[in-house]
């Protein structure tokens, strides 16, 4: 677990990096994580990472896809709704939603506990963060403890996604709505447990909200050598791809949602993904850094994906 953890931090100094070159805008990420020391390859920044860092996120074709999805879901239910990010670390979604004035009902975040006590530190020493929060709450005072904090529009929840049962218990005591359309999140999260203990999870979420939909963003296509080489230098690091197998294709994404309850399901991958973006925005983009491993850039890219699923009792 310790090396997983490991993974929030590392994903946050890239992602800082990638904000404070130009590639979008976060005004929060400062709050949360320091400034990295050393320059980062474009092709963590744009697409995904390095050799050295292959558990990293690729920044800007993920942050925009994975956003068109979430606003999308945002715009079919007016925002009556609520967003379940799942291991979401020092993601700051919250607050760029607020922003937007784009807030649903409730927005929830879970992560081991050790890093949801370190994210509601951060909270509390910093009133560029805690002030949202206090502006969006309504009704009796804020709950907070170490691992722990509830308003009536959000909250960190510290559990272990592996155990669903006892996610939910801690959810409900959080005020989630089981009858509302729900958002589940997961970016880079069910790969880092087992197979059976991801189809749980996602079996849980089906049999738990009768209109959701799931966004789960990560890697893909890992049969082949390129992704052999990426687990082989992730385990050199101690970090272990313990639930690789659903990430062997397209259809094996597909097909562990459609096997877990879930009605309608799709999968691209990031390559994809990066073509249905801007052009304007690729344009400038593309212009911040030369990029000349083109090949490599592809290559890294064509082992990430992007899938969503959906069950819909009301037609939304």
């Amino acid at each position: 677990d310790e090396a997983v953890r490991g993974t929030c931090e590392d994903a946050s100094v890239c992602k800082r990096f990638a904000v404070s070159v130009g590639y979008w805008e976060d005004p929060y990420i400062q709050y949360f994580v320091r400034q990295a020391k050393e320059r980062k390859a474009p092709e963590i920044n744009r697409g995904k990472l390095e050799w050295e860092w292959e558990h990293l996120t690729g920044y800007y074709a993920r942050v925009h896809g994975v956003s068109y999805l979430i606003k999308a879901f945002l715009e079919k239910t007016e925002c009556n709704c609520q967003i379940v990010n799942l291991g979401a670390g020092m993601d700051t979604l919250f607050w760029r939603l607020k922003d937007e004035n784009l807030l649903p009902r409730k927005y929830f975040e879970v992560d081991f506990p050790m890093i949801v006590a370190r994210k509601i530190h951060n909270i509390k020493s910093k009133p560029p963060l805690s002030k949202p929060i206090m502006e969006s709450h309504s009704g009796d005072s804020l709950l907070i403890d170490s691992h722990s904090l509830d308003s009536s529009r959000y909250s960190i929840v510290g559990a272990d996604l592996r155990f669903s049962s006892d996610l939910e218990e801690k959810l409900k005591k959080h005020s989630l709505d089981v009858h509302l359309p729900t958002l589940l999140v997961a970016e880079c999260v069910l790969v880092y447990m087992t197979s059976q203990q991801s189809a749980n999870l996602l079996k849980w979420a089906a049999s738990t909200f009768p209109v959701a939909m799931v966004i789960n963003y990560e890697q893909v296509n890992m049969r082949d050598r390129f992704g052999q080489i990426m687990i082989e230098n992730l385990q050199r690091r101690q970090c272990n791809l313990a639930g690789v197998e659903p990430c062997s294709s397209l259809d094996s994404q597909r097909e562990r949602l459609l096997l877990n309850g879930w009605e309608n399901a799709h999968a691209i991958d990031m390559m994809k993904v990066y073509s249905f973006l801007p052009q304007a925005d690729v344009k400038r983009i593309e212009a911040l850094e030369f990029l000349d491993e083109k090949e490599l850039f592809e290559q890294l890219m064509q082992h990430y994906c992007i899938c969503w699923a959906s069950k819909d009792s009301s037609n939304l």
